[in-house]
């Protein structure tokens, strides 16, 4: 088996840690805090700045694939990203590491069709072309022969460890599980696809050692569409919880909260993706690789004993 680096130790990059850990490969998981999974002797964990070229060039050499899993605050995107990002595509160009980057939906922009791999990447927003820009250098410098890159693409996290922002987080799951109103951005009956974070984390994991993944972007197997109100519903159901109650936050609060929450302000960027369908096709990866999204009430059972266990603790 062999090493692999991992920058980012968030849900995605430990998820990531663990499923190639399980398979048998050493996993170095890079973050400023040097925090992570603890417990799996093939796991190391390092207190690192992976926008310092020269360090993460150091721990990455010799190692198989490099993972980008980092998640700089929402809105310090334009700031924070290139540094970054240009550091990982400069480490794998000097170390012969296959570069993965963890990405999502936000470069197509606008959409009025299901997204595929082959959706222009056509955002005008400040996120969506910062995505775009990461994608077209890795990709530039995979047809010029001095990288192997490939990219994963999700939509909106659920799952256990979603965090507080994520839209399935504890703003919406605990207050589901506890009978109490949830607020909801956007229209809560429009379709949507949701990407559950151990599906997130096992796709990471067969990019990174399957050579068929090079060269183009794929999207992470997610089960179909479903409103946020499905969601919700599903999910007092397998918990026994109360039918639950949806609370629609106006346009205009979220403006004016804007004001004094960067968080909020961020979301205008994004807000269409929660006023009409927002579906992603992710067909082509199961196609290829064989692998399925795991099935939504497999999915929903595992997020309601995660928060039951962890109200417990």
């Amino acid at each position: 088996m062999s090493m692999h680096v991992i920058v980012g130790a968030g849900p995605v990059g430990s998820g990531t840690a663990q499923q190639l850990a399980e398979a048998g490969h050493d996993v170095r998981l890079v973050s400023r805090s040097g925090r992570g999974p603890t417990g799996h002797q093939r796991i190391e964990r390092v207190a690192a700045d992976a926008t310092d070229p020269a360090a993460l060039r150091e721990l990455t050499t010799g190692a198989a694939a490099l993972y980008n899993c980092a998640n700089p605050p929402y809105h310090r995107w334009p700031q924070d990203w290139p540094p970054l990002a240009g550091a990982l595509l400069a480490t794998a160009e000097r170390t012969g590491a296959v570069l993965v980057t963890m990405s999502n939906l936000y470069g197509y922009g606008r959409v009025d069709a299901p997204m595929t791999e082959d959706t222009p990447l056509a955002a005008t927003g400040t996120k969506g072309r910062v995505r775009i820009g990461m994608w077209a250098d890795a990709l530039a410098a995979h047809l010029a022969g001095r990288v192997r890159a490939t990219e994963a693409r999700a939509s909106d996290f659920y799952g256990p460890h979603a965090t507080r922002n994520a839209m399935l987080g504890e703003r919406f799951v605990a207050p589901v599980l506890a009978g109490r109103p949830a607020s909801v951005l956007g229209d809560p009956d429009v379709p949507h696809t949701w990407s559950y974070l151990p599906d997130v984390a096992a796709a990471l994991a067969v990019l990174g050692t399957d050579e068929r993944a090079l060269g183009r972007a794929w999207h992470v197997p997610s089960p179909p569409p479903l409103s946020q109100r499905a969601v919700a519903r599903r999910l007092a159901e397998l918990a026994g919880a109360r039918e639950p109650r949806l609370r629609r936050v106006p346009a205009a609060v979220v403006r004016a909260a804007g004001l004094f929450s960067p968080m909020l302000r961020e979301l205008r960027e994004t807000s269409h993706q929660f006023a009409r369908p927002f579906v992603m096709d992710s067909s082509a990866f199961t196609a290829t690789f064989g692998v399925e999204a795991t099935p939504v009430d497999d999915a929903l059972k595992q997020t309601v004993a995660w928060w039951h266990s962890r109200t417990a603790a």
